[in-house]
């Protein structure tokens, strides 16, 4: 079964208060069994503008990065995270 992605993509706008978002996302993903393979670092988008921070989430499925982003617990937290960045995210199935 190929792997599920989420591919986020985020300019913090307020830190203080965004600092809350990570707090409850990083158990939500976890249990969903999400593993962070980026989170945050030195990036180049020579043909596009650049967010400040980029994120790359692996699940053991499509469906669970499905799942994850559809949970009551993550989309609680994706409300701070809206209200605190400018952000996207991608959930993708691997190959």
């Amino acid at each position: 079964m190929p792997k599920g992605y989420w591919m986020v993509h985020v300019t913090v706008t307020d830190p203080e208060n965004y600092a809350e978002y990570v707090r409850l996302d990083t158990p939500v993903v976890e249990r969903f069994g999400g593993k962070f393979l980026v989170r945050g670092g030195t990036a180049s988008t020579p043909e596009t503008p650049q967010k400040d921070r980029h994120v790359v989430i692996e699940f053991p499925s499509y469906q669970a990065a499905l799942d994850c982003y559809n949970s009551e617990d993550y989309l609680a937290a994706a409300k701070i995270r809206m209200a605190h960045s400018d952000s996207d995210i991608v959930i993708v199935e691997g190959t």
